[in-house]
């Protein structure tokens, strides 16, 4: 069964996925009302039902909102008692919600404990992810149960990071994503849990990144 998935969860994916969009209301640069009408079909479609553009438009302000640093924030680091960790020799595993019809997540996830313990698997609104060690025994699980070729995207690297259970997870991703890319290093894709959230980043921009992000914790 399909799990309940908010309008503003659909349009933040959407945005955080479009870098150029994301630019644009990070500068304040994006009509609202013309950002909706642009997506509407997009989250119409990943939702599976017809959504009111007025309530797109209230999920984009309140997630441009979200970007907007204060200058509290500026004195004391968004990222304060967070906790990272790095792991490189990453492969992201993608299949649609179609493709999970044809197969069974718990066998796979009951293979995939016969393999190893580092994995991370990801219910998104119009997918499901894993994030695991790039190796031979785990693409033969998958490619037992689908032919496609654009099921593995590899050379990626991952930081979790740890954040307390009392900071807005969206302010926090949405500031990562601006620390680094003011320095040069660009996002693959964000994944939220409850406890954590974890960035994905092509390996070569890893063990920078990772020390651009302590840096930043440690500054305070």
């Amino acid at each position: 069964m399909r799990s309940v998935v908010s309008v503003p969860e659909v349009v933040r994916e959407v945005i955080t996925r479009n870098r150029s969009i994301y630019d644009c209301m990070k500068m304040d640069l994006i009509n609202y009302t013309a950002l909706a009408v642009k997506i509407q079909p997009q989250i119409e479609k990943i939702l599976g039902n017809s959504v009111n553009l007025n309530t797109i438009v209230v999920a984009i302000k309140r997630y441009a909102d979200s970007f907007e640093i204060k200058e509290e924030m500026k004195e004391e680091s968004v990222l304060k008692n967070a906790r990272l960790a790095l792991t490189d020799g990453i492969m992201d595993v993608k299949f649609s919600v179609k493709d999970s019809n044809e197969m069974d997540p718990m066998s796979i996830l009951d293979k995939f404990s016969k393999v190893t313990n580092n994995y991370e698997f990801f219910r998104l609104s119009d997918s499901f992810r894993f994030l695991t060690e790039d190796m031979d025994d785990i693409r033969q699980i998958f490619n037992s149960v689908s032919e496609r070729e654009d099921m593995f995207s590899t050379g990626l690297a991952k930081i979790r990071i740890s954040i307390p259970s009392s900071q807005n997870q969206s302010d926090v991703v949405s500031y990562v994503a601006e620390v680094l890319h003011a320095n040069g290093v660009e996002l693959v894709n964000a994944f939220f849990s409850q406890d954590n959230i974890t960035i994905i980043l092509n390996e070569r921009d890893s063990s920078r990144a990772y020390d651009i992000l302590h840096s930043d914790i440690m500054r305070k």
